[in-house]
């Protein structure tokens, strides 16, 4: 069974730094796409990153915000800095078959900025 933990969500000042993480488990994703992606309250899911053979980013996250994975562990990290209030949300993983379908997803980790 697939099955994708996040971890490192949590509470941070404006202009501060957090590192999600994203361990998948059940199968071996290394030729998938994996990504991030994140849910503000009262608004839709919007993507953030993804990274296959290459990295996308949303423009909103753009040199603030940085993808990266280990195939070793079957993990994909996001590495956020400059962290502002709008990037507070419920931030998900999910690993796909390329970079705009997803097959599998993670229960979530929220990430709260305070200005």
């Amino acid at each position: 069974q697939v099955q994708l933990v996040e971890s490192g969500g949590g509470l941070v000042q404006a202009g501060g730094s957090l590192r999600l993480s994203c361990a998948a488990s059940g199968r071996t994703f290394s030729s998938y796409a994996m990504g991030w992606f994140r849910q503000a309250p009262g608004k839709e899911r919007e993507f953030v990153a993804t990274i296959g053979s290459k990295t996308y980013y949303a423009d909103s996250v753009k040199g603030r915000f940085t993808i990266s994975r280990d195939n070793t562990k079957n993990t994909v990290y996001l590495q956020m800095n400059s962290l502002k209030p709008e990037d507070t949300a419920v931030y998900y993983c999910a690993v796909g078959p390329n970079y705009s379908d997803y097959d599998y997803w993670g229960q979530g980790t929220q990430v709260t900025v305070s200005s």
